[in-house]
Formats: C-alpha cells, sequence, structure tokens
C-alpha cells in the first residue's frame, strides 16, 4: 500500500470517527450548565402563535426570573416576567396588564436561580433531530401547567427555540436570531410598576 493511499484511508477514518462525535446529541448536564451561566441575554425573535399568526420582536433575558418580549410597531404588546410573577401588556396603550404567578407558568423551567434538568420527571423527552439536541420539559411538580420543548445547537451551546405547549393542546413558538449575552440592563427594563406606569400616561 503506497504512502498516499495510507494517508487517504487515515483521512477518511478520521472523517468517519469525527462525525457521530458532533452528531451526538447534547446531554442534559451540558444544557443545565448553558442555562445556569446564561446570566443576561438579547435577541431577535418570530413569534409563531397556534392560530398561525406571525410577530415579531425582541427578547430579552435576565436570569434568574426575569424575561422581557417587546413586540415590533405597530404591535403595542408587551409580556414581562419579573418578581415571580408574568404580565401581559396588550395592544391597549392604557390599561392594567393580565397577571399570573410565573411559577405558574413553563417559563419558570429557564428562568429558575438553578436549571436541574435531571431532577427527577423535569425532562420528559430528550432527543436530536440531527440538528439541534430537543428537549421537553415540565415542573415536576405543577405538571398540569404545560410544558416547554427547547432546541439547542452545539459549538456552542446556544438556545435557538421552544414551544410554549400549554393545558390545553395549544403551542407558541419563539424562533430566536443571533443572541448577545453579558450586558447590563436598567432595572426598570424588567419592572412592571414601570410599565403599568407609563402605559397610564
Amino acid at each position: 500500500m503506497t504512502k498516499l493511499k495510507t494517508l487517504a484511508i487515515a483521512a477518511v477514518l478520521s472523517l468517519a470517527t469525527a462525525v457521530p462525535a458532533m452528531a451526538e446529541k447534547l446531554s442534559l448536564n451540558q444544557l443545565s450548565a448553558y442555562l445556569n451561566n446564561l446570566k443576561t441575554a438579547k435577541s431577535d425573535f418570530v413569534q409563531i402563535s397556534d392560530d398561525g399568526s406571525v410577530q415579531t420582536g425582541t427578547l430579552y433575558i435576565q436570569r434568574p426570573g426575569k424575561m422581557r418580549f417587546e413586540y415590533d410597531p405597530p404591535q403595542k404588546a408587551l409580556v414581562l416576567a419579573a418578581n415571580n410573577a408574568v404580565a401581559i401588556f396588550d395592544n391597549r396603550a392604557k390599561g392594567d396588564p393580565e397577571t399570573y404567578p410565573l411559577g405558574r407558568t413553563p417559563l419558570s423551567i429557564i428562568l429558575a436561580r438553578k436549571v436541574n434538568l435531571q431532577s427527577a420527571n423535569a425532562v420528559v423527552g430528550h432527543s436530536y433531530d440531527g440538528t439541534h439536541t430537543i428537549v421537553t420539559a415540565q415542573d415536576p411538580k405543577n405538571p398540569e401547567i404545560g410544558r416547554i420543548q427547547m432546541k439547542f445547537s452545539a459549538g456552542p451551546v446556544t438556545l435557538d427555540e421552544w414551544v410554549i405547549l400549554d393545558a390545553h393542546g395549544g403551542h407558541t413558538t419563539i424562533r430566536l436570531g443571533d443572541t448577545e449575552t453579558g450586558m447590563s440592563y436598567p432595572r426598570a427594563l424588567f419592572d412592571i410598576d414601570t410599565e403599568r406606569k407609563k402605559r397610564r400616561r
């Protein structure tokens, strides 16, 4: 066997062994570590609702416990998660938001102070589709509130999409664009009372 042929076979074998390693799904430990290390983030998003409607906007995250969805004009809608609550401001210029306990929504899994996807009954699905590791999770203490299905890419680990699956069979998809991390936010960005007062003016 010539030296050139030997080198060619070695190169093919090295590729053959490398591809399965790249294609393996990310472990729950890796994904928990990624979420726990994600302190602040900003990303454009596309929201696809259960009725097929599409909206766009900007997402801000400050873990633990804070998230802000700003919808692009002409929408005036805004969703804020802070102080263990989720407030939904609709398209009206004025009016109080609908408010729900954060712990009663699947978003609490992403925003928890300590994410542990390996905790008992937290993950009900863990698969790989050839591009993304897909994890379907629920609050094991409150499985009736619905589930969140998260899609992660590797190299580096990034959360690209999630789907909220509610208790009534509805689903809302959030697809993220390029995500920036490591920024600082003013406190008012996630303050529900500040937003309420602003909309009453």
